[in-house]
């Protein structure tokens, strides 16, 4: 009996602790598991960095500002400004006649109205317009500042924005409740109010010049017949209508009113014929007697248009100047207000001529990150504005400057009278102080 109790007591104790043993293991091997989760959240914490709240969104942030696209960085000398309140690319923009304001459009559905007199200041204030379910491709201020309109890329049509001046020197931009009517087949690449406000004119990318009044009704149509065009705008005198494309021309019409103000016709002036290949763009002189044009044959030419083609009197060339970026790419163009200097625009650069001698004396390389979209000088001549990305940069026209150190060198050597030679040595020392003061006079 005794054997037999020691027997059970045995096997019980032997079981007790086999059970124990297994219950140990099991909890030495989850310590072991918790222990080496534990080890191993260091390392990734010095990996990753230590685990913040909203790390998640930082990261999405992150990774959205690092999309958006960089702001094209441009330094040179001669840059005066670079306005940049856009956050859209800028296709077009426009001087006011008064020359107290510029006019930009973008793809961000905005156009924005600038004050030159703040250009040359730290700080430049725009007002901004919104183009509402669109974005507007092309801009145009009317002759009197008071209203704007702009080419919609979606509606394929004008809008004409009023401006009425609010107390604190601000404007209220209001779109009137019509837009013009569809008329165009192609892509318009080009808008233009006459000066005298009697009517304005849209060119598409086919053969069409469309002639409208102001209230939304078509004049006339013009068949450029050059196969395609590439730019048309109207005269600064507001006479004449003149388009370039894929012919060696530049054509010109009259636009005719009678005395009473209404329209009579459009009748064909004159031509600019001595290019060898297709026309990329040209430009008139604010008098219109001057014009300026670029071809893909690689050359620029100017021209004194100011002739009785009526008694068929044809334009004469002045000057040819080459500029071979023009013959393997399309090209924008730009004159001074006093026909002195030639702005070429070509992919991102930039390259300013002198129309007397036909030498370049300045370039700007990689302005822009994008293409030059548009090229224009101040009514001043003094600045030339440019956009090709979400900036216009503004740059200092030294070759103006020295264009006219030249011009009163040599009216100086022929003045006859005191009062005359004493106004163009005024002249000429303001032009030499523009230059010292931009670090380009030539000595």
């Amino acid at each position: 009996m005794e054997l037999q109790a020691m027997s059970e007591i045995m096997v019980l104790s032997l079981f007790v602790g086999l059970l124990a043993l297994i219950v140990t293991a099991a909890v030495a091997r989850g310590w072991l598991r918790a222990e080496g989760e534990n080890g191993s959240q260091p390392v990734a914490q010095k990996i990753n960095g230590p685990k913040k709240p909203g790390s998640k969104k930082q990261k999405q942030q992150q990774r959205i500002r690092k999309e958006k696209p960089q702001q094209h960085n441009f330094t040179h000398r001669l840059l005066a400004a670079a306005l940049k309140s856009h956050s859209g690319n800028i296709s077009c923009m426009d001087f006011s006649s008064n020359g107290k304001y510029l006019a930009t459009c973008a793809d961000d559905r905005t156009v924005r109205i600038w004050s030159t007199k703040d250009f040359l200041q730290r700080e430049h204030r725009s007002m901004r317009a919104n183009v509402e379910l669109d974005h507007a491709t092309l801009v145009r201020f009317s002759p009197d500042c008071r209203a704007f309109i702009v080419w919609l890329a979606n509606g394929d049509t004008l809008r004409v924005f009023k401006m009425t001046k609010r107390e604190d020197g601000g404007f209220t931009f209001t779109a009137t409740p019509e837009d013009f009517p569809k008329k165009h087949k192609a892509p318009v690449i080009n808008i233009a109010i006459a000066d005298t406000g009697k009517f304005i004119m849209t060119v598409s990318s086919d053969t069409t010049v469309l002639i409208w009044n102001l209230k939304g009704q078509v004049l006339s149509t013009i068949n450029t017949n050059q196969m395609n065009n590439t730019y048309a705008t109207i005269s600064p005198c507001s006479r004449f209508v003149a388009s370039c494309g894929f012919t060696p021309d530049v054509k010109v019409w009259e636009v005719c009113f009678g005395k009473k103000g209404e329209f009579q016709d459009v009748v064909r002036a004159f031509d600019l014929k001595g290019h060898s290949a297709a026309v990329h763009c040209f430009a008139f002189s604010n008098d219109s007697r001057r014009m300026a044009s670029v071809s893909k044959d690689g050359t620029w030419k100017l021209w004194d248009t100011d002739v009785e083609y009526k008694k068929q009197q044809d334009p004469y060339l002045l000057r040819t100047g080459r500029f071979e970026e023009a013959s393997t790419m399309p090209c924008r163009l730009a004159l001074s207000p006093d026909t002195h200097v030639l702005a070429l625009a070509s992919g991102t650069s930039i390259h300013l001529y002198n129309t007397r001698r036909g030498e370049k004396e300045e370039s700007f390389e990689q302005v822009h990150g994008e293409c030059i979209a548009d090229l224009a000088f101040d009514v001043t001549g003094r600045l030339l504005a440019s956009c090709g990305d979400r900036a216009v940069r503004l740059f200092h026209n030294t070759p103006g400057h020295r264009a006219v150190v030249e011009e009163m060198q040599t009216l100086l050597k022929r003045a006859s009278s005191d009062s005359t030679r004493q106004r163009l040595q005024q002249q000429l020392v303001q032009a030499q102080e523009a230059l010292k003061s931009l670090g380009a006079l030539k000595k």
